[in-house]
């Protein structure tokens, strides 16, 4: 594998960014297992087997791959109707599931696919994801637990019954969010999140603060390492849905990673080889009962900030994350569940990215309609419903955008031999050549706007239109049918149509539907290396066979 035969002194630099990458991730990921409402555990799995394993087999030399707050959150969306008896079970085939669709994807180039998912989308979906963030913290945080369907109504729930909030836990939740933003803007500042909890859980004996609930009264971390279990098939119809969707979810957001961090050669990552390597570690993580894992931004920015030269800093991350729980378990299990509610609040908190907020608010309505659409949908529907739903609208708003801008040019030749844009006249006049030059989709919402655009035939006669499509791979079916149309519409009067600048593909498409007969293989007319050449050919065609055609009218007269 490109680059773990490294030397030495970049070995032992590595290290270092791994003890401390696991020293920050720790408390991360035993948060990330609280967001997903599963043993705490499982999200140190993920950091153990997830990145380690990923650090062997992606693309990209750098990219930390763990589990993240979206794929926490949604992981916990699919397994909020089954019992924590049942969750490890789920999380097997989970994470098997998220990884076989992640390898599929990789195995056939399918990184194009994340386009689908417009900047409107991942602003509104991660901004709800980190209300939801916030929102999903507030019983750990308050002690008071409301029974309320959803994470909105349960927050106003409790703001309601405020009287039964613990303030020893809530002072202990408040605390940590302090400490944290006080520190990052202290040159401790990457050591945020580990200061608080080690200060928070020595406040808790130290200030007698008994009605605390701490990591040890809802479970007991293993002294273990993780083993492989069995998953069980059944349960595979019931999660094929949430695990698409983070699957696509984790890639969308490792994507950035590989667009935006070369490895050490200077070369730019194949994000379908950074899909098939998460994947791989996907399926590592839920034999073992991780929560899914994909490629985080924020962390392989800390990776290379803390000084990682090769793919072993996230190797040691991994691992000195095994020696966490083997050797430190019962200091873990100290930590109260408040601070850890504290640390997802300000990690909710800045999901929430304010300029993208803004750059999508000042772009126009259409985006921020988007936005807001898939923000409403985050906060209220099931997450894969709300990717969906985001994902449809900016497919739609494309196709509506596409037939929009669609346009018609009219080209003029001149005397000397070059070419200037005309108008297009409305009605189609009798006995000239116009050449029209469509802009836009041809496809067949754009098509639509297209036959709209077309000079009227009426009462027109002997008339030559040109219409000009270089540059076009191919065309739909739509646009053979409107083109069809036309044609008949103008072979009633004894106009002829002439097609320039096709492509082999296109002519091809022309022959396979029988339109190349009905216009006549003389007025098609192939593209030539040369701009314009082709169109020269077609107005002479043009010209030769208006002559023709009024010698023939005045033979007849």
């Amino acid at each position: 594998m490109m680059g773990l035969k490294v030397p030495r002194k970049t070995l032992l630099n590595d290290a270092v960014t791994g003890l401390v990458m696991a020293v920050i991730n720790v408390p991360q990921a035993l948060a990330n297992g609280v967001l997903a409402g599963v043993n705490p555990v499982f999200g140190l799995y993920s950091m153990i087997v997830g990145t380690t394993v990923a650090a062997f087999v992606t693309a990209s030399v750098f990219m930390n791959v763990d589990s993240t707050s979206a794929t926490a959150l949604t992981a916990g969306e699919a397994l909020s109707s089954v019992t924590s008896e049942e969750h490890l079970g789920y999380l097997v085939v989970l994470g098997l599931l998220v990884g076989l669709f992640m390898l599929v994807f990789g195995l056939l180039k399918l990184g194009f696919l994340v386009r689908f998912v417009s900047n409107a989308v991942m602003t509104g979906f991660l901004s709800g994801l980190g209300v939801l963030t916030i929102l999903g913290q507030v019983g750990d945080l308050t002690g008071f637990y409301s029974e309320a369907g959803n994470k909105v109504f349960r927050a106003i729930d409790t703001f309601l019954n405020f009287r039964q909030i613990d303030l020893a836990t809530l002072f202990i939740g408040l605390a940590t969010i302090v400490i944290i933003v006080l520190a990052e803007r202290t040159p401790l500042k990457r050591y945020a999140y580990l200061l608080a909890l080690v200060l928070v859980t020595i406040l808790v004996p130290l200030l007698g603060l008994e009605s605390v609930t701490l990591v040890s009264d809802t479970t007991e971390i293993p002294r273990t390492i993780p083993i492989p279990h069995l998953p069980d098939l059944t349960l595979v119809p019931s999660l094929i849905l949430p695990a698409l969707a983070i699957a696509l979810i984790a890639l969308v957001q490792a994507a950035g990673v590989s667009q935006s961090v070369p490895n050490p050669n200077g070369e730019y990552p194949d994000p379908s080889g950074d899909f098939r390597g998460q994947g791989i570690a996907n399926m590592a993580v839920g034999l073992s009962g991780g929560i899914p894992v994909g490629g985080s931004v924020s962390g392989t920015a800390l990776v290379r900030s803390s000084g990682a030269q090769s793919r072993w800093a996230n190797i040691f991350t991994g691992l000195f994350g095994l020696v966490v729980v083997l050797l430190f378990a019962p200091l873990v299990e100290l930590i109260p569940l408040a601070a850890l509610a504290g640390l997802l609040v300000t990690v909710g908190a800045g999901m929430v990215n304010v300029p993208r907020l803004r750059t999508v608010w000042n772009t126009g309505p259409a985006p921020l309609t988007i936005m807001l659409i898939t923000f409403a949908a985050t906060l209220f529907t099931p997450i894969q419903v709300a990717v969906a739903l985001g994902v449809m609208l900016h497919i739609l708003l494309y196709i509506f955008r596409s037939a929009e801008a669609v346009r018609l040019e009219r080209i003029v030749p001149q005397e000397d031999g070059t070419f200037v844009e005309g108008d297009v006249p409305k009605a189609l006049p009798s006995g000239e050549i116009v050449v029209l030059q469509p802009i836009g989709s041809l496809f067949f919402a754009g098509v639509a706007e297209l036959e709209e655009h077309l000079p009227k035939v009426g009462q027109a006669q002997e008339a030559v239109v040109i219409i000009r499509l270089r540059d076009r791979d191919e065309v739909g079916s739509t646009f053979i049918r409107t083109i069809e149309r036309y044609l008949k519409s103008l072979q009633t009067g004894g106009n002829v149509l002439m097609l320039e600048g096709l492509s082999e593909k296109v002519l091809d498409q022309l022959r396979r539907t029988d339109l190349l007969n009905l216009i006549g293989e003389e007025n098609v007319f192939l593209g030539q290396p040369q701009h314009g050449a082709s169109l020269r050919q077609a107005l002479a065609a043009a010209e030769e066979w208006l002559a023709r055609d009024q010698g023939n009218r005045e033979e007849t007269s």
